[in-house]
């Protein structure tokens, strides 16, 4: 009997495990399909989210390009085609150099656009600027000179707080010059700045290696000396800058300008002083000047300003030109 009761117990053990596997094995096809459903669901939806989010990118862009076109286009409509007797108004506000408000490009353009309507009668420029580039100002100067004669409108400068330096440059091309009586007028004359490290260099102990092909290529690096030769080089260039800045001022106000020892120094005067040595005319304000001068009281501005959609076309445009670059150095191996 004691032999017989290991195959008893083994017996229900072997088939209960066998029973087990059977159950298990019978489960499994089950579970498999279960799992592999729950994929393609999460499959599809990942799919059905991802098309969603291209469309709404899509979209997106569709009404951002709608918006910088429109944005575009209404701008450039603002002040056209007015044919109505009216005064024409561009500002030259802050400084005159190169990719700002006041550049030559902006103003030039502006100008033009102002006195090629019919029913401008005449042209105000509007002037609060401390100065700027000489060669903007020059551009500027001459286009005036250029547009006087060939619409045969007035042009007159209004100044508000300031009208210096190259701001005056422009000024002096103008029919007349109007000031307010507290206007900072003047400041004939130009600079070149910049600063000079060598002495502190010495006491720190910091030697500067710079080579050039040319004995004169660094001269205006601030960590080398300038010998007296460079000096007076930089020198006879604003001695030469100056001369024409002086002779575009004689040659816009002629007979009016009372000359001191002091004119072209570089010194500025009040509008009340400037009227009074013949650096302005008169002082009257911007709507003054038009009603009463001019005789056209509505007053329209030509000023041509970067809308919000157009920095952001010119930044979108710049972002894609260097990225246009950078495929074609990866494509072609251009270093």
């Amino acid at each position: 009997m004691s032999s017989d009761y290991p195959e008893s117990t083994d017996a229900p053990s072997r088939n209960t495990s066998g029973g087990m596997n059977a159950a298990s094995n019978n489960a499994n096809p089950a579970w498999e399909r279960q799992v592999l459903s729950d994929l393609v669901q999460a499959n599809l939806k990942e799919q059905q989210s991802a098309r969603r989010w291209k469309n709404g990118l899509r979209l997106g862009w569709l009404l951002f390009w709608i918006v910088v076109m429109w944005q575009i286009l209404s701008h450039n409509q603002t002040a056209s085609n007015i044919t109505t007797p009216h005064t024409a108004l561009v500002n030259i506000k802050g400084e005159i150099a190169d990719g700002t408000e006041a550049s030559a490009e902006n103003i030039v353009a502006s100008m033009r656009a102002a006195l090629e309507d019919t029913g401008s009668q005449g042209l105000i420029l509007l002037i609060n600027s401390p100065g700027g580039s000489p060669v903007q100002a020059g551009i500027i100067n001459d286009e005036i000179v250029r547009l006087k004669a060939l619409h045969q409108k007035p042009i007159y400068a209004v100044v508000e707080e300031s009208c210096a330096s190259a701001a005056y440059y422009i000024a002096a091309a103008a029919d007349k010059v109007y000031v307010d009586k507290a206007s900072i007028v003047g400041s004939i004359g130009v600079l070149m700045d910049g600063f000079g490290f060598t002495g502190l260099m010495d006491k720190l102990g910091v030697e500067r290696r710079l080579m050039t092909a040319g004995e004169n290529k660094g001269f205006l690096d601030p960590f080398s000396p300038q010998t007296e030769a460079q000096r007076k080089h930089a020198q006879s260039m604003l001695n030469h800058i100056h001369s024409q800045f002086i002779e575009v001022v004689k040659k816009g106000r002629g007979d009016r300008l009372k000359e001191t020892p002091d004119m072209f120094s570089g010194l500025f005067w009040t509008g009340q002083q400037a009227v009074e040595l013949g650096l302005a005319d008169e002082l009257a304000s911007l709507d003054q000047v038009a009603r009463d001068v001019i005789k056209a009281e509505e007053i329209v501005d030509y000023s041509r300003h970067d809308n919000v959609a157009e920095r952001l076309v010119k930044r979108f445009g710049a972002a894609m030109g260097e990225g246009a670059w950078r495929a074609m150095r990866a494509s072609t191996n251009i270093r």
